[in-house]
């Protein structure tokens, strides 16, 4: 999942409970650091919880700023580095240096919960958005990509640029799953510890069942019809797993007609030819051939299920965060 992962979620949930709330996120950092820019860290002033900023490094004290931080109704931005005495004593040992914002939710110089809500629903209806903090002035805005000439949209990158931190609120991660097969099982139980939201599709009851995929959402319709029930956008990846052209076939061309990040099906490469042979009769050309990947998967040797599914896992990844590398990367909402 993104840096952020669903810590402004759980913050407005906590918040809503009664709770008293302050936010945490790395703002910047430098050599080796544990978590990247954008990591958050959601907590209480009774030291409840969720999320991290270093790992697990420097939390105990960030949660002690934290908690001061609700008490004054203050906003404060903590550096911790190999170099400082509290940091070594927690465990900050990686020889990185990082910048943490502290922000109390509603209180003082903090942001109000109205600007979260907004936030929260522009991330549920897929729309890009940017955080920002003036830390002149303390004063935030929420920025849309046309909004702004910040270009950490495109890298899905948070970055600090003349006092100001942009936090980058891209869609949450997709996996389309085109076939509820042995496979499928590991790979939405993977996915979604990764971060993706999965969505199974199999007109086939019998494959598509509550108690083979307990807890997931599984769509009974053809997959042309639910893939463009579900939008397909730059923030997707789909997988087709059915080795049946029947069903593979129309959410293969779903899929070429979108700005999914990345496609894989399932199959040798013997029947990928086939596949390649079907596809260009129907009109489309190399450059969407290209952005096929089969036989679906990193070449890792995968033989089980479960090793096919981590093979399949492990390729979306490096298409994700290494877009260089990532065919058909054709707007700005296709970034990772």
């Amino acid at each position: 999942m993104d840096s952020f992962d669903n810590m402004p979620e759980t913050a407005l949930a906590w918040a809503a409970q009664g709770k008293r709330v302050a936010l945490a996120t790395v703002i910047e950092t430098w050599g080796s650091a544990p978590r990247p820019v954008g990591s958050q860290l959601v907590m209480t002033d009774e030291a409840q919880m969720m999320g991290s900023v270093s790992g697990g490094c420097v939390e105990g004290a960030v949660i002690t700023e934290g908690i001061e931080a609700l008490e004054e109704g203050t906003c404060r931005i903590l550096e911790y580095g190999v170099s400082d005495e509290e940091a070594f004593a927690v465990g900050l040992a990686c020889g990185g240096t990082i910048r943490v914002l502290v922000e109390p939710l509603g209180v003082g110089e903090g942001p109000g919960l109205a600007l979260l809500e907004d936030l929260i629903k522009a991330r549920a209806n897929r729309v890009p958005i940017a955080y920002t903090v003036d830390f002149k002035t303390w004063s935030r805005r929420l920025l849309r990509p046309e909004e702004t000439a910040f270009a950490g949209f495109l890298a899905d990158k948070s970055a600090c640029e003349d006092g100001v931190f942009y936090g980058i609120h891209n869609p949450p991660l997709r996996l389309v799953v085109v076939g509820a097969v042995h496979i499928a099982q590991p790979l939405v139980a993977m996915a979604r510890m990764a971060g993706y939201d999965p969505t199974l599709v199999d007109p086939r009851e019998a494959f598509g069942a509550e108690h083979r995929f307990p807890g997931e959402t599984i769509l009974h319709d053809w997959p042309d019809a639910a893939l463009q029930a579900i939008g397909l956008d730059g923030r997707t990846a789909v997988v087709t797993l059915t080795h049946d052209p029947k069903l593979d076939d129309p959410a293969i061309q779903a899929a070429l007609r979108s700005e999914v990040f990345y496609l894989g099906c399932l199959g040798s490469k013997k029947t990928h030819a086939k596949r390649v042979a079907r596809l260009g009769e129907a009109g489309f050309g190399a450059a969407d051939l290209a952005r096929i990947h089969a036989p679906v998967g990193a070449d890792i040797g995968a033989k089980s299920p479960a090793e096919i599914a981590v093979a399949i896992l492990a390729e979306i990844t490096e298409r994700l965060r290494r877009p260089q590398t990532r065919p058909g990367l054709h707007s700005l909402s296709g970034a990772a």
